[in-house]
């Protein structure tokens, strides 16, 4: 047990120095560009003709000289033909991979909005979704988002292929149909706060911390002050009333879910998720492109940013805090038994 506290006091440490470091950085980066607005430019990708390459290249290996000479004849009347024909109803596809702070978002409402003002008429919309969630604001944005499609009429299918938890879940439910692969991680309809405090080892050390507030229940539990039965019992009636519109959203939604049963912050895998209401088909997303390609031209719309030193550099410091907190919290899992 000594092991097991020493070796989390040590990636707490670890967390720490790195926060520490990287706050002079990223001060000194965001002042060189405050002033500098970030654009992007907006991606579109015919997965179709992707699709249909692919397939013409293996069919190629296949096939005589005179065969091969008779499809690159019949590629080349098609491509001709396409060219001289409109495209009525297409399905377009947008990718989301959600970290934390579900910092996706800004991208996602470039590529919603484009749709949204190009007026043009799609059969439907495919979102690639995989995120195991995070903050509630990150995530409520996001769901926000998706909701400016359904306003607008477009029937919006979310493609899970591996994870969409908590924030994840709270984005697919607002989707007209959820589609998983067999073993996708779905639900953890729940909400969670960890916040580590170092009042006992401050105290220990006759470091005195002050925090002076204006309001009752201005800060409830912090890292540094001492945690009152007041305070905690506070921050879990936050936890609650969030859980409380979280369920609502779901409900909002997916009305026929049996509420009670599936908002327990449990997870379940594609199949059982099936069978409880979470999703409403099992199939990969590559399937069900490849069904919608059959009868519609299928374009994937990306909005790419620039990235700045500043947001490689902070991005850098997420990811390295996000997988340090997460192996911690794996470590006590395996060995609290042991």
């Amino acid at each position: 047990m000594e092991f097991l506290i020493d070796y989390g006091i040590f990636l707490l440490k670890t967390i720490t120095l790195i926060v520490i470091i990287s706050i002079p950085f990223l001060i000194f980066f965001s002042s060189k560009n405050k002033e500098s607005s970030s654009t992007g430019t907006l991606k579109i990708t015919n997965l179709s003709d992707k699709l249909e390459n692919m397939a013409g290249a293996v069919k190629f290996l296949t096939l005589n000289k005179n065969e091969r000479k008779k499809l690159l004849k019949e590629k080349k009347k098609n491509l001709k033909a396409k060219k001289n024909k409109s495209i009525s109803k297409p399905v377009y596809v947008l990718n989301f991979n959600g970290d934390i702070e579900a910092s996706s978002v800004e991208n996602l409402k470039e590529e919603i909005t484009a749709i949204l003002k190009s007026e043009t008429k799609c059969q439907e919309l495919v979102l690639r979704l995989e995120s195991p969630g995070g903050t509630v604001i990150g995530y409520g944005l996001c769901a926000a988002q998706l909701q400016r499609l359904r306003d607008a009429g477009i029937k919006v299918t979310a493609c899970v292929d591996k994870v969409a938890a908590s924030g994840g879940y709270m984005m697919a439910c607002v989707c007209n149909k959820i589609v998983s692969s067999p073993f996708a991680i779905i639900g953890s309809i729940g909400v969670v706060a960890a916040i580590p405090n170092f009042h006992k080892v401050l105290k220990k050390n006759d470091i005195d911390y002050e925090l002076h507030t204006a309001g009752e229940y201005k800060r409830t539990i912090t890292m540094f002050g001492e945690t009152t039965p007041a305070g905690r019992k506070k921050f879990k009636e936050h936890l609650e009333d969030i859980h409380i519109l979280f369920k609502d959203h779901i409900k909002k939604f997916r009305p026929s879910l049996n509420i009670k049963k599936i908002a327990t912050g449990e997870t379940w895998e594609g199949i059982k998720a099936l069978e409880v209401g979470l999703v409403d088909e099992i199939s990969t997303s590559d399937e069900y492109l490849l069904n919608l390609s059959k009868k519609h031209e299928i374009f994937e719309i990306s909005y790419i940013t620039k990235q700045t030193f500043q947001d490689r550099f902070s991005g850098f410091i997420s990811e390295t805090v996000t997988k340090l907190l997460v192996s911690l919290e794996s470590f006590f899992d395996k060995n609290k038994y042991r």
